[in-house]
């Protein structure tokens, strides 16, 4: 007995002689190689039935279609089915058959009609939308470019520059604007979508309405001249927002092809193009993190257990600093209420105005309405005490200002000493304060959550809620359990953070948890290899042309030195074997040097915080060298781009490899999205054991043994990397489950 199709479509022809073809495939009516024959076939029956005078297209359930199915591309990259010859979709079928039909058809599209979905709604000979459908081509956020002629239709119905715009940023426009550039011809309700669509597909075959066949179109392109200048602004933009990636040119290169060589070498060039995308590392890696974005909410032991998330309604956060007020901002957005307590007026009333700030940033870009801004605000409350949490059903305890390093910058941006007895104390007062069932969490990043909630008898709803700042622009969130968590408190806060719009991710408890215990070793050995000579400023550019965000350095100067020492100074205590000793940074803490905060750090900052290279650097590191007793390394001193990339990096992957063996991490793929998300590592290179696995764990422990023999025991490769490597294995495979610790 054969295996079920893969979703289909189905005709029904109406005394008007309307055939209704619905695209049917849930959730989404996403398009396979199943659904797609279906409609071959569906079009073959009406085009041959005498009954039959036009077509409607259309989907089930109010979505016309969300494209081909993403887990087919994987299937296809790995070879586990064989596709159609090149072209066979894009020009036999859709443009030979559908488009090329004796009998007009009329798309109908409510919901989704993205990637595919509106490839094929271009096709038909009319559109018709509701307003609020989204209609769009965002291939290329998955490293591919629009494969079913998409490329060569849209710029004839929008124009040049607004395709060029909707496929390079890969957003979609809703069902007005798409009727204002002339992608759809008409809004209607969607009560009336159908109708509607067939009213107009008669119209067609009576006359009364144009027959379009929107490959040929002209009338929206621009001149041979205009379009060229377009274009190349287009590939300027795109080299400059991502200069190692190449499918955006590639793109381009097949829309300018249609309009040199006309539309039916634009579709051959586009089918081809579309095939060297589809087995580029680029999309590999792309379509990796499409998958393990949805795969950081499935933890097992946790999320299988069949528990449903209990709704947090009221949420109260503990401190109204940046990381504070941030949290607040990222929940009010949501719609959550919230409850901001401080230690005093004065620093309640900042609190508040940093929150205030956050909207009002928003308004200015046009992202929030003045009402809508008056309305999120109203959620915020702002106390002095207890009394207003008895009804909470979380609280998010941050950093509150307790001791502070010196330094010469606003009390916001001091550094702060966490006082483990006191946040004790906080707990023990929330656990009075509070409701019984209340989620009791932290934003810690340096102390133990254990220690935090030793002292009380909830260790059960104890847990760590590690956002990043600032947190209501960084998307990820570190949900931190203990061994006394319970699964019904990790739900619920995966909940929320998805609520939220934060990618969650669940990691055990431990220094620095995943995201900062992975990429201590980032700055510390570009600091290692300044020590022996190499040159502080190439360092930060090969990181930034890998495609890292900054550079170590530049990243200190915006996190400051204060905290780079007081979070240092928790990893040299957990891991003194492996961290570097260097004088470098507290010689400049003593020359005033603060970091962007004051203008001076690694580098010069003027008044609008453009950073530049610092002569006088050179002779503070002298001085660090000389304190250390390092001598220059010559190896080090002409180090190419791609050897700075590996001695800065294979050294994160090490430690990524020791997160996983202790279980601080559920799986490999957690991490890959936690380095993107938390550290901005580049996502077209997959996340930092996606993009190790493209090395291979021989080459990395190789080039990491080589190193600790000359640098010392920073570099040593640790047992589980030289594990893998002796048995050629790749970091992400035969990974066991969490041990007990997570």
């Amino acid at each position: 007995m054969g295996s079920k199709p893969k979703g289909r479509t189905t005709i029904d022809v109406g005394s008007d002689g309307v055939a209704v073809i619905t695209i049917i495939n849930p959730p989404v009516n996403s398009l396979s190689f199943d659904v797609l024959s279906s409609l071959k076939e569906s079009y073959d029956q009406a085009l041959n039935r005498d009954d039959v005078k036009a077509i409607v297209l259309t989907g089930a359930n109010g979505k016309f279609s969300a494209g081909f199915d993403i887990t087919a591309f994987s299937t296809l990259q790995g070879g586990n089915i064989q596709p159609p010859k090149p072209g066979f979709v894009s020009i036999e079928i859709l443009t030979d058959f559908l488009e090329a039909a004796k009998k007009p058809s009329v798309a109908a599209i409510d919901g989704l009609a993205l990637g595919g979905g509106l490839e094929i709604a271009m096709v038909c000979h009319a559109r018709i939308s509701t307003s609020n459908a989204h209609l769009g081509l965002p291939e290329l956020r998955l490293g591919l470019m629009p494969g079913f002629g998409g490329t060569q239709r849209l710029p004839r119905l929008v124009g040049l520059a607004k395709s060029l715009e909707m496929m390079l940023t890969s957003k979609p426009v809703k069902g007005e604007e798409a009727h204002s550039l002339g992608l759809v011809d008409a809004i209607v309700l969607p009560n009336e979508l159908v109708n509607s669509a067939r009213q107009w597909a008669l119209d067609i075959v009576e006359h009364r309405r144009p027959w379009n066949v929107s490959l040929y179109k002209t009338d929206k392109l621009e001149p041979v001249d205009e379009a060229r200048e377009i274009f190349d602004f287009a590939r300027a933009q795109a080299r400059k927002r991502a200069p190692n990636l190449k499918h955006p040119i590639i793109c381009i290169d097949a829309i300018e092809e249609g309009l040199v060589s006309g539309p039916r070498a634009g579709l051959q060039k586009e089918v081809e193009s579309f095939q060297e995308l589809l087995v580029s590392d680029t999309s590999k890696s792309l379509l990796h993190v499409f998958f393990s974005m949805g795969g950081t909410s499935k933890v097992p032991g946790i999320t299988d257990l069949g528990l449903v998330p209990r709704q947090i309604k009221k949420v109260a956060i503990l401190g109204g600093g940046l990381m504070g007020s941030g949290i607040a901002t990222s929940l009010i957005l949501s719609n959550y209420p919230v409850i901001l307590k401080e230690v005093n007026e004065k620093f309640l009333q900042a609190g508040l105005n940093r929150v205030k700030a956050n909207l009002e940033r928003r308004v200015e870009k046009g992202k929030m309405t003045e009402e809508k801004f008056e309305e999120t605000l109203s959620l915020l409350k702002g106390v002095l005490d207890y009394e207003s949490f008895k009804d909470v059903d979380m609280v998010i305890e941050v950093n509150m200002r307790h001791i502070y390093f010196f330094c010469e910058c606003k009390p916001e941006q001091q550094a702060v000493i966490e006082n483990v007895s006191l946040k004790q104390q906080i707990f023990l007062d929330l656990e009075k304060h509070c409701p019984a069932n209340c989620i009791l969490a932290s934003n810690t990043s340096t102390i133990d959550i254990n220690l935090i909630g030793e002292k009380t008898k909830s260790q059960d709803r104890i847990v760590g809620a590690h956002f990043f700042s600032p947190a209501h622009i960084m998307p990820l969130l570190e949900i931190v359990r203990t061994e006394k968590t319970s699964p019904q408190v990790i739900v619920d806060v995966l909940d929320m953070g998805k609520k939220i719009k934060k990618t969650p991710v669940v990691v055990g408890n431990g220094t620095g948890f995943a995201v900062n215990r992975m990429f201590f070793p980032y700055t510390q050995s570009a600091l290692l290899l300044v020590e022996y000579g190499a040159d502080l400023y190439q360092i930060d550019k090969a990181a930034t042309k890998f495609g890292m965000p900054m550079g170590p350095f530049r990243m200190c100067d915006l996190v400051g030195f204060g905290v780079a020492m007081a979070t240092g100074l928790q990893f040299v205590e957990s891991f003194s074997e492996r961290t570097v000793k260097t004088m470098l940074i507290p010689l400049l803490w003593e020359d005033k040097r603060t970091g962007e905060a004051n203008g001076k750090g690694f580098y010069l900052y003027d008044e609008r915080r453009k950073a530049r290279p610092d002569p006088e650097l050179k002779k503070m590191i002298e001085k660090s060298r000389e304190i250390s007793g390092i001598n220059i390394d010559p190896k080090l001193v002409g180090l190419s781009d791609k050897d700075i990339e590996e001695m800065i990096l294979f050294p994160v992957v090490n430690e990524a490899c020791r997160v996983l063996d202790e279980g601080i991490a559920v799986k490999p793929s957690d991490l890959d999205i936690a380095s993107i998300m938390g550290m901005g590592f580049p996502p077209y290179r997959g996340g930092i054991i996606f993009w190790a696995d493209t090395y291979g764990s021989k080459y990395i422990c190789s080039k990491l043994e080589e190193w600790s023999k000359s640098y010392g025991e920073f570099f040593r490769p640790c047992r589980f990397l030289a594990d893998k490597a002796h048995k050629g294995a790749s970091l992400s495979s035969g990974v066991e489950k969490p041990k007990s610790r997570l």
